[in-house]
């Protein structure tokens, strides 16, 4: 987590961008691939594949970031994925003529027997902006993004009947049965489409955290995604505003993906931006403020400051001088400052954030459904997260290698899909926000270069 120092600033005018890793990156021993390895990694290594029609300016694309805790400074060694490796993937499936739609659920009605189970989607937080309540992300804002973001491929909306989508009492041998063998784990049901009651085990959030009462646990409602699986889907996503655990250490969890079985879980409960100050979330330098040179050289100075283990004694390195350009990221900031911050705190634009995050982590795990693993290569949507703050700073584009992968898939085109999301991002609704101002301004830019 970034220090107070750093991740408290309201504002900033990002006046220089880097595009390298952080100078702690070397002391972790992460090395980002040279260009020719991610010019070469877009590229099928075989000749009888077909080359998909990715992006070719690889150097408007900044390096992994990589502050201390991110997922890659915990693990700087995970292995690259190029586009050869990923169509070689022995578990990935193949889009078909008769299996090619991607399918995003909403969250079940409650009925009215477990109407208490309404409350575990109410946080916990004394908050200046608590009163503002921005609005759930709404099916109506997800389904036409995802058609944009995977575009060629049709995208749906299922919607099962209120009757058979909604969370029941959980019965076992004819008699209600509300308690398991764990002293603080309970049971309820989710009944289904296929006329099935299944199980899902809920928790009190730990009293660590405490800003839900209760949790539900991932794996169950993942087994729900498989069960439900329409025969003409190529992937499912089941979206929930319940807070989520997968096993019992977890503080909570966002999501996951099952990408072998082709279904997905995403929890908006800690996207909701009434709890960015206790998870130490901060809008100044969120994507595409992430990349502002001061930020990351004054998260890297804090953590020199703090104890040093025998392996990161050795002072951090001189950070380069941030190179001068006019490329989509410059635009994208451009755009993002245009917004003073002040300017954000109505409810609509609370509900956009809350929105945008919600889109990102949805694309993020559908896109593990098509096989696709972390990123290693590049600042992108794909990179792993180990905190709600890196998944902040973490963009909402895909690189040119995990586009790749994404175009081979939908049979789309770089340009096609750009013009998609540009449309989206500039509709009445979300057009002025700050964050999708931001994304628009960045997939103009690529436009213009393509």
């Amino acid at each position: 987590m970034p220090p107070k120092n750093v991740s408290q600033q309201k504002t900033c005018s990002h006046q220089s961008l880097t595009y390298s890793p952080s100078p702690y990156a070397s002391q972790i021993n992460y090395t980002q691939p040279s260009l020719k390895d991610c010019q070469s990694a877009t590229k099928p290594s075989l000749p009888n594949i077909p080359a998909p029609a990715t992006r070719t300016d690889n150097e408007n694309f900044p390096a992994p970031l990589v502050l201390p805790g991110d997922d890659l400074a915990l693990d700087p060694e995970y292995p690259p994925q190029s586009f050869q490796e990923w169509y070689d993937e022995e578990e990935r499936n193949a889009v078909t003529a008769k299996r090619k739609t991607v399918y995003i659920i909403g969250p079940p009605g409650i009925d009215k027997s477990v109407k208490e189970i309404e409350s575990w989607t109410i946080p916990n937080v004394s908050s200046p902006r608590a009163e503002e309540n921005p609005a759930k992300p709404a099916m109506e804002a997800i389904t036409p993004y995802l058609s944009a973001f995977f575009h060629g491929l049709p995208v749906k909306e299922l919607k099962p009947a209120a009757s058979k989508w909604k969370f029941v009492p959980w019965t076992e041998s004819g008699s209600k049965s509300r308690k398991s063998k764990k002293a603080k784990e309970s049971y309820i049901a989710l009944s289904t489409p296929t006329d099935e009651e299944i199980r899902i085990r809920a928790r009190p959030c730990p009293a660590s955290d405490g800003l839900y009462t209760h949790q539900l646990n991932l794996d169950d409602l993942l087994d729900v995604a498989i069960a439900i699986l329409p025969s003409d889907a190529y992937a499912l996503c089941m979206l929930t505003h319940y807070d989520l655990y997968e096993d019992d250490d977890d503080l909570f969890v966002c999501g996951r993906a099952y990408g072998g079985s082709r279904v997905a879980v995403v929890s908006t409960a800690r996207y909701n931006p009434l709890l960015d100050e206790a998870l130490g979330v901060e809008g100044a330098h969120a994507w595409p403020g992430a990349h502002c040179a001061e930020y990351v050289e004054g998260v890297c100075r804090e953590n020199d400051d703090g104890p040093k283990t025998k392996r990161a004694r050795t002072r951090t390195p001189k950070p380069k001088v941030p190179e001068k350009r006019n490329g989509p990221l410059e635009a994208a900031i451009a755009a993002f400052n245009h917004r003073e911050e002040g300017q954000d705190n109505g409810r609509n634009t609370l509900s956009s954030l809350w929105l945008y995050r919600t889109l990102r982590t949805v694309s993020h795990e559908l896109c593990h459904c098509f096989g696709l693993d972390h990123c290693v290569y590049y600042a992108c949507i794909m990179q792993g997260s180990a905190s709600l703050p890196e998944d902040a700073r973490q963009p909402p584009y895909l690189c040119p290698v995990d586009l790749a992968k994404v175009l081979a898939a939908t049979g789309s085109s770089a340009a096609e899909r750009d013009r998609a999301l540009l449309v989206y991002c500039e509709q009445k609704g979300v057009k002025g926000d700050r964050h999708f101002g931001g994304f628009a301004a960045w997939l103009g830019a690529s436009l213009r270069l393509s």
